[in-house]
């Protein structure tokens, strides 16, 4: 055996900053004018059926990524999966990185938990 070391992949592209979730449960205090620009920026992304399924195949793949070529078949063209794809990672949804000729998406897993904790109830 030999005595290389295992390449590290790259760090992933960070979302979109303005984009990045922020906020208490709904339940604990009225969300700020910036809050409720970041937060509907995200659920507005998520409202499509195509991205929401997207977001769903990603979410779910195996190892927490997914490549585009094994999330394509929604029912739509390639060039719309990749608009649906980057409106998602404009919004601050997914991270992507470029491996030779493919890029491959994760869901950001502060993301998820920060979605999670706007729409639980606050504890009072």
């Amino acid at each position: 055996m030999s005595n290389t070391r295992v390449a590290e992949l790259p760090v992933l592209n960070q979302p979109d900053e303005t984009a990045a979730p922020c906020c208490p449960p709904l339940t604990e205090r009225p969300l700020s004018a910036a809050e409720a620009e970041r937060t509907a920026k995200m659920f507005k992304a998520l409202g499509d059926p195509v991205r929401l399924r997207l977001f769903s195949l990603v979410a779910s793949h195996e190892g927490g990524e997914a490549c585009v070529c094994d999330i394509s078949d929604v029912g739509v063209s390639q060039p719309t999966v990749s608009h649906h794809l980057k409106k998602l990672k404009d919004a601050g949804l997914l991270t992507s990185e470029r491996r030779g000729t493919w890029v491959y998406y994760r869901v950001e897993p502060s993301v998820l938990a920060a979605m999670g904790q706007l729409l639980t109830t606050a504890a009072r």
